[in-house]
């Protein structure tokens, strides 16, 4: 790896570390002020101010991944390969920071709420990791293809892959949320919501998952393949 690319790999992943902790840190405050006793999936009525700042902080927190990727180069896939790099060192060091913070999750298949756009997304800890840990490989496939054969073409069945993949992971944290009665406007006017701990952490339709992971693994192993210089 050049010299450059190397240092900056190392103040990316600092600065999606430290951003990461901001992250918890904001958790850490909530979880103080509505679930003092620990929290569980079964969401208290908020303040409505707040439940509409979160989601403008989501929205904050995407762009803040994206900007650094905007910064260092102008090449559309390498900035989409940064924000993956980024979105997936940061996802996976919030939990590490909650670990070291709150002691939580207990494990990994502890449920969590993931985000609030447009439903709560929900799951247990390791599938977002999981899928963070893919971010991270599919950038660095996306950077070394960018380096190698930068005008080489993935090819569409690549993005279809990566797409479709895509997708299906992201069905896996909504179908639940999609199929009971609630809804985020009724959040954020004070109303509760009937996610329950233990449906959610049992409930979980984990075979989604799997099956967007095999689709992108095939996406990913195609730039991999794509990369190799033609003899």
């Amino acid at each position: 790896m050049h010299p450059d690319h190397r240092r900056l790999f190392i103040w990316m992943t600092v600065f999606f570390i430290a951003m990461a902790f901001l992250e918890s840190a904001v958790v850490v405050y909530l979880r103080a002020l509505y679930y003092p006793n620990g929290f569980e999936l079964t969401l208290v009525p908020m303040d409505p101010l707040l439940v509409r700042t979160e989601v403008l902080r989501e929205l904050a927190t995407l762009i803040m991944l994206l900007a650094p990727a905007a910064l260092v180069t102008r090449s559309a896939m390498e900035r989409f390969a940064w924000f993956c790099f980024g979105f997936g060192v940061w996802d996976i060091f919030y939990y590490v920071w909650l670990k070291v913070l709150l002691d939580w999750p207990g494990s990994l298949a502890t449920p969590d709420l993931l985000f609030l756009i447009p439903v709560p997304w929900v799951g247990p800890v390791w599938a977002p990791c999981l899928i963070s840990s893919g971010l991270i490989v599919l950038a660095v496939l996306l950077l070394r293809h960018a380096a190698a054969a930068p005008k080489r073409s993935l090819g569409g069945m690549t993005w279809f892959s990566l797409v479709s993949g895509a997708g299906l992971m992201i069905l896996s944290f909504l179908i639940v949320p999609l199929s009971s009665s609630f809804d985020l406007a009724s959040m954020m006017h004070g109303k509760g919501s009937p996610l329950e701990t233990g449906p959610m952490s049992m409930d979980y339709p984990w075979p989604w998952l799997v099956l967007g992971l095999l689709i992108s693994s095939y996406g990913l192993w195609r730039i991999r393949r794509a990369s190799v210089p033609t003899p």
